[in-house]
């Protein structure tokens, strides 16, 4: 794939710039308490400062569905962006005008207003067609900025290139939402590993019983397509579940916490893989070369139910494997674990990586050819890992 790069745009110096970044970083008490996505964005901040370049930044922050909450001012992150990169200007919450997820153009013209030049940095977004994604790149000269760069260099490299066996550890609630992600990578990896709720719809679609566990009933037929092939596909063998009248992140409530192996009993709800199954996990990651993994295996956020996802987040930090994992939930519980820094690549765009890794490229990525193409800039190719 190749991207028109910041120095393709030419002299910077005296030029204004509007640059797209993911800014939308958690908050507790009106502070930023992670401030990873403001760090990841600074070298490219200053890489146009120091070239002379006056920069706007502008990002969304949570969902406050087109209108201004409270709750979702960029205050706090502006004052956290302000300690790290001086002298930038950030506009306010784009969701909280609702042409942002509409893609409307009138508000990427209103955007772009009084700007020379467009950077994208903002990867966690770029599989969104909102209208400061792909809008800016129609209407001024635009380049991918440094960790857009980064980030699709590793996700396109375990797409092209990767160190054998390897290895995807899926998780997560929605399955209607990775089911194109299962199919794609069983192509391209040596196994698959299954947990989170997602794995429910799979279990009953191959005759399994699941209790009361969350499933989706409209994707079972593709769930048993995607079994009746000859796929590299592993589903949970054993399952702890919380019986009748207990509630996920309550304690208190009550409710039996028991192991299982692939069926559940009537009332009972799955809430995590089982130990059987986060051994074969983790054995399966200690002797690849390469792995991703999005997804926690189980509801993580409550302690009853987190052996599973401890188990894969601590796998990944101690095999000798090039090691991915795609931002969200699964970087949470490395973090809460203390093992951020222990992966060889943590990306800030769990949905992003996802699409990428199934498709090969993003909306935002596109706007960004185009951009170059109608505007006769040159383009680089990315820069893959070997």
């Amino acid at each position: 794939m190749r991207l028109p790069t910041i120095p393709d745009l030419g002299e910077l110096s005296g030029r204004r710039v509007l640059l797209r970044a993911d800014l939308n970083v958690p908050l507790h008490g009106g502070e930023v308490s992670d401030d990873s996505r403001i760090r990841e964005v600074v070298p490219t901040i200053r890489m146009l400062c120091e070239a002379g370049a006056g920069v706007t930044v502008c990002s969304h922050l949570g969902r406050p569905r087109g209108r201004p909450e409270a709750a979702f001012d960029m205050a706090p992150v502006r004052r956290r962006l302000g300690e790290l990169a001086p002298d930038v200007e950030l506009l306010e919450n784009l969701r909280f005008d609702p042409g942002e997820e509409a893609g409307d153009p009138a508000l990427a013209e209103r955007l772009v207003a009084g700007h020379d030049l467009f950077v994208n940095d903002a990867f966690g977004a770029c599989h969104r067609a909102h209208a400061s994604i792909v809008g800016p790149p129609r209407l001024l000269p635009s380049a991918a900025g440094l960790l857009v760069l980064v980030e699709a260099a590793e996700i396109l490299s375990l797409r092209r290139s990767p160190r054998r066996p390897f290895v995807v550890v899926l998780g997560g609630a929605k399955v209607a939402d990775k089911l194109g992600v299962v199919e794609a990578v069983c192509a391209m990896a040596d196994a698959v590993l299954v947990g989170g709720a997602m794995c429910f719809t799979f279990l009953a679609a191959a005759g399994h019983h699941i209790g009361d566990s969350l499933f989706d009933p409209d994707r079972l037929e593709d769930c048993r397509a995607l079994l009746d092939g000859d796929l590299p596909l592993h589903l949970p063998e054993d399952l702890v579940g919380l019986g009748p009248g207990g509630r996920i992140g309550d304690p208190r409530a009550g409710g039996a916490v028991r192991q299982f192996g692939s069926d559940l009993p009537d009332g009972w709800l799955g809430a995590d893989i089982g130990p059987g199954t986060a051994a074969f996990f983790a054995d399966t990651i200690a002797d690849a070369g390469t792995v991703f993994w999005n997804g926690p295996l189980g509801a993580f956020e409550d302690p009853r139910f987190a052996a599973g996802t401890n188990t894969v987040a601590e796998a990944l930090a101690e095999t000798r494997a090039h090691t991915v994992v795609g931002g969200g939930d699964s970087g949470a519980a490395l973090v809460s674990l203390g093992l951020g820094g222990s992966v060889s690549h943590h990306s800030t765009g769990g949905g992003a990586s996802l699409e990428l890794l199934e498709r090969g490229d993003l909306p935002g990525l596109i706007a960004l050819r185009e951009s170059a193409e109608r505007l006769s800039l040159p383009t680089h190719e990315i820069d893959q890992r070997d």
